[in-house]
Parts: C-alpha cells; structure tokens; sequence
C-alpha cells in the first residue's frame, strides 16, 4: 500500500538550490568586506536561519546582528532563485509523477518561507503539494519534529502512515521524532545517514518499493 503522505525536503532533496544560496552567501560576505570560502560554507550547511544567525556574527565579526544578517542572505537567495529558477535534484520530477494520485504530497523545508515558495516556483513544482511548510511556519526548526507534524496535520495524515524523504541527517532526526518512516538520499556522496532505508537516488527501485511502487511505476 502506499504511504498516507510522502513529505519531501527541498534544498538538496528535491531541488538543487545549493548554488542560489552559494551566489548569497558570497554576496552577503563582500558586502561586509568579506570572501567567503569552503571552511565557512561547511559551518554553514544544513543550518536553519536561527542556528546561522550566530554563525554568521562571529564569521563577519558583528555580534548582535545575527537575525539583520540572515535577513540580508535570505533577499540575496530569493532574487538569486528569481533570477535563475533552480533545478530539481535527479529523479525528482519523475518520482513525483509516479506517486501523483496515490498519497498526499508535501514538502518541508527548514529555509525561511521566502525562500522555499521562490524555489518551487523557480523550478515549476509548486502545484505538485498540497501544502508547503517552512521553518517560519512553526515554533522550532529541524531537527525538531515540528516542520513534518505541522505537514502531516496539513495533509490530514497519520505520521506513522506516512513517509519522509531527507538528505541531511539534521532532516531524518526531525522526521524519525515525528514518528515517520525515513528514506535517506545523500547530496553529498560522503555523508553518512540513519534511515529505515538509505538509497543513491531519488527513483532507486529500492525507494520506489518503499511508496509502494513497481518499477513501473504501478
């Protein structure tokens, strides 16, 4: 049987929003005189805006300003995906056409609101859920459950019947505390994740047994 929702994660997951936010986080350093490099994007990943904020005082040397900074990024990243559009990852549109009709569809991400509407929009996917849910949408971000609770409530689904889709581990922690089911597909080759199933792609015969179809799409 199919799962009662199946609940994507955006950045990394679904849509390959990683350069928009890249092209921000470079703009926002040179703003405050600043280059940005690998040791800082590596601090940075898989952050919500309220665990960045911190991060970014300290890199840019301004302490107190952390909410004003992470404003700034999130304008940079928005016109960046306005400009752009993004990509959806591998396979994802072609498992969202195999599982349209047969559970609810949602997508979760912990990007502030702004960011998560002008991703899917950029990338033509927004009509593909019923609901889309952000880190502005609930109390506390991942890896607290609240982003997949608030989803499923959303689709009128039982989180135990239903599944999460993640590539970060911080996403998977969130969704398992949720009471979900957890599939794990990596952005980066290297990480390492806990799930009830981890697989290399999105449309891995692996992954689509798991929502409950055929190879063929049945």
């Amino acid at each position: 049987m199919p799962p009662a929702a199946i609940v994507f994660d955006c950045d990394g997951l679904l849509l390959d929003t990683e350069g928009s936010w890249s092209v921000g986080q470079t703009g926002l350093f040179a703003r405050h005189g600043r280059e940005f490099g690998p040791e800082h994007k590596q601090a940075l990943v898989g952050r919500s805006m309220l665990e960045a904020g911190p991060i970014y005082e300290r890199f840019l040397d301004l302490p107190g300003h952390g909410t004003d900074l992470t404003d700034e990024l999130v304008a940079l990243v928005v016109q960046e995906l306005g400009r752009t559009g993004c990509a959806p990852m591998p396979g994802a549109v072609e498992l969202l056409d195999r599982v349209a009709g047969r559970s609810r569809l949602a997508v979760a991400s912990n990007a502030p609101r702004a960011v998560l509407e002008a991703a899917i929009a950029g990338a033509g996917v927004r009509d593909r859920f019923e609901a889309a849910v952000s880190a502005d949408d609930v109390p506390r971000p991942k890896p607290a459950p609240d982003i997949y609770l608030e989803a499923c409530l959303r689709l009128g689904a039982d989180p135990a019947a239903s599944v999460a889709l993640e590539d970060t581990a911080t996403g998977l922690a969130a969704a398992r505390a949720a009471g979900m089911r957890t599939i794990g597909v990596p952005s980066v080759s290297t990480a390492h994740l806990e799930a009830d199933l981890v697989a290399g792609s999105l449309v891995d015969p692996a992954v689509l047994a798991a929502l409950g179809l055929g190879e063929d799409g049945r």
